[in-house]
């Protein structure tokens, strides 16, 4: 009996897979058009799902390997059943593999069955709590179909009770992994999340690349929306991206914004956008809500606004930018894209920016920069340091991007530090003084495109005059936005944080330094220079080199956790239950390091704004300027070694 039903059962699952798929795509295609390479892609795929993806699974050891156990015995079981029991192939050596990989396949999904004995708060519950006994169905039942295909069993045994149990379970598991594929449940990530992988949006971020610059809107076109507004507003990659997503929370167990309180989960935002995409409510997420938000209260369609539908405006206000969800996504999702594509819309359409962010804008469009200072007064740090101005000398190896820090009493120590540290070792830079804006990065994380794509077309037209070789900046914002987002309006420069710098400096022999004779030092990681950028070294090397031994973080490296400083967060200045930055200090204290190490004046202001008793934060230029000895450096080539930035992982 089952050898006649089970070539049916599995067709016919194949057949309802197909349609289902057919639907789900033509769900993801109510998004905007995307340049992709379709077919360049799908060769891509495999690759990028076995090295790509894999890479960041691997972080999680027990993850990892039930991954590669229960995934890849999973494709193999469904490739050979199809062939041994669809098309009735009962060959002995197809049998004895089928037999491999259902036990492979069992033996993961016990894992996976233990893991979710006692799950983490961060995995969703509801279905995904079926799925181990749906995996467990499907490879025993398998297993014990093949056994008479492989001789080690005769035909029919077990009788008509073992072939109807048989049958459920064969019919339950392949209605998990084939049915459930492409019309919804579990293993829906697995139909979408290839597609995905081949299809991304950021294809640069494969074989080992980064892409971390946003995408910027084409203001010339006024048909194009301006931002998202409705789910059919995104593109249908971006679509496709959001099905992907495996409800691990790992991105919810990063964001600083959940942690604090914030009514900010990027998992559950995720699935909103799913929702969104397929039309409903969010009563059946089984997962955490936003902090202070009830989960069943949300609603949405593709052809309905999302915030105040599927989505409240404070939500979006809450991100900090700082990436930590994309950095832990097994399934590469970019949650940032799309918060900012959402607050694009809440900007430029709503000019509904919360709190200070309307002034903010104003300021920026008055005086170019965010504080609404004179923009003569933007000098008046380097008074007293006979600065050479690009606009004197025309051309020059190093241009100092001083930034808006220059408004900024404590940050104007750090800036005079890096130029204790410029003129010791001989570097021949100069600054744009007066002629430079700021860099626009403010005004773009909060949704304000006009306003960022005028001051970079402004920013580039200034530098399209002079001549320099490289610029180095103090603030990790605007060295990225110089770095990755300028590009895409013909703004193509060498960019470097002054750790980078630094590092080179030193190593060349540049600098006369002694040794830091403070207290013991811990050292934390900007967003923006190290998940951004991948720029975790250059600053350790630096510290290094003033006889600093770090007593690392626990969240440190590509795991650090965000000051609350990025994505005009201070601005919207969405309320929690704790501040960001004092999280980020009880991490800090529990190191016992007297002294903290920055790269960042967004850092130095929000660190410094938890309040006292607490360790003393400096730049890394102030520490490499109290080590300076008077004494020149023994000699200094023409030129600092070349060194790429390093990912510590």
């Amino acid at each position: 009996m089952l050898n006649t039903l089970l070539p049916i059962l599995l067709f016919a699952a194949l057949g309802l897979a197909v349609l289902g798929a057919l639907r789900r795509v033509a769900m993801w295609r109510r998004g905007r058009a995307s340049k992709v390479d379709l077919i360049g892609g799908l060769f891509a795929m495999p690759k990028r799902y076995m090295v790509d993806l894999h890479h960041v699974v691997a972080r999680d050891k027990y993850i990892a390997n039930t991954h590669v156990a229960t995934a890849g015995g999973a494709v193999a079981s469904i490739v050979l059943a199809i062939l041994v029991h669809g098309f009735g192939l009962h060959n002995r050596i197809l049998g004895y593999a089928l037999l491999l990989m259902t036990a492979v396949m069992f033996v993961g999904a016990i894992f996976v069955y233990l893991r979710r004995r006692n799950p983490p708060a961060r995995l969703s519950k509801g279905p995904w709590m079926r799925l181990p006994k749906s995996l467990l169905a499907f490879s025993a039942s398998f297993f014990l179909l093949t056994l008479p295909v492989a001789g080690i069993l005769p035909e029919n045994f077990g009788g008509w009770v073992l072939a109807a149990i048989l049958g459920v379970g064969v019919l339950w598991g392949v209605s998990e992994l084939f049915f459930g594929m492409t019309w919804g449940g579990p293993m829906k990530h697995a139909f979408a999340g290839a597609l995905h992988l081949a299809w991304h949006r950021r294809a640069e971020r494969f074989g080992g690349g980064r892409s971390t610059g946003l995408k910027p809107l084409d203001l010339s076109d006024p048909t194009a929306p301006l931002g998202v507004e409705k789910p059919k507003d995104f593109t249908w990659n971006q679509l496709l991206g959001f099905d992907a997503c495996v409800q691990c929370g790992k991105c919810e167990a990063a964001c600083p914004a959940f942690a604090a309180g914030q009514p900010l989960n990027p998992k559950k935002l995720i699935q909103d956008m799913v929702v969104g995409l397929a039309g409903g409510t969010d009563a059946k997420f089984a997962g955490s809500p936003y902090p202070g938000k009830a989960i069943g209260e949300h609603a949405g369609n593709p052809h309905q606004p999302i915030v105040n539908g599927l989505v409240d405006a404070e939500t979006l206000w809450s991100c900090t930018t700082c990436r930590a969800c994309v950095e832990e996504c097994p399934m590469m999702i970019e949650h940032v894209d799309a918060i900012v594509d959402m607050r694009r819309h809440l900007t430029l359409e709503k000019g509904a920016t919360p709190n200070k962010g309307a002034e903010v804008l104003e300021n920026l469009i008055a005086t170019d920069n965010p504080g609404g200072f004179a923009p003569g007064g933007r000098m008046n740090w380097a008074a007293d340091l006979n600065l050479n101005l690009l606009s004197e000398k025309k051309t020059i190896d190093v241009l100092f991007w001083v930034g808006d820090g220059a408004f900024d009493m404590r940050n104007q120590r750090t800036l005079r530090a890096f130029v204790k540290v410029l003129k010791a070792a001989k570097v021949d830079f100069a600054v744009l003084g007066l002629e430079e804006r700021d860099s626009g990065d403010v005004a773009r994380r909060l949704g304000d495109e006009a306003t960022f794509q005028l001051l970079a077309k402004r920013n580039i037209q200034t530098l399209a005059k002079y001549n320099f070789n490289r610029i180095v900046t103090c603030d990790p914002h605007s060295f990225h936005v110089l770095k990755n987002e300028y590009g895409a309006f013909d703004g193509n420069y060498v960019v470097q944080h002054h750790s980078t710098y630094m590092a080179e400096i030193i190593g060349a022999g540049a600098l006369n330094l002694g040794q830091h004779k403070g207290s013991s030092v811990t050292y934390h990681d900007p967003c923006y220079l190290g998940r951004y950028n991948g720029e975790y070294e250059a600053p350790r090397e630096v510290l290094r080199a003033l006889g600093i031994e770090i007593k690392e973080m626990q969240r440190s490296g590509f795991r650090s956790r965000c000051c609350g400083g990025g994505g005009g967060a201070p601005i919207t200045d969405i309320p929690g239950k704790q501040r960001i930055p004092d999280m980020r200090m009880e991490d800090i204290r529990e190191t016992g390091a007297e002294l903290v190490a920055v790269g960042c004046p967004q850092c130095t202001a929000m660190l410094e704004g938890v309040v006292e008793p607490r360790p003393l934060i400096k730049d890394i230029a102030e520490l490499v300027a109290d080590a300076l000895l008077e004494d020149a450096a023994p000699g200094k080539p023409s030129a600092p070694a070349k060194r790429e930035p390093a990912e510590v992982h």
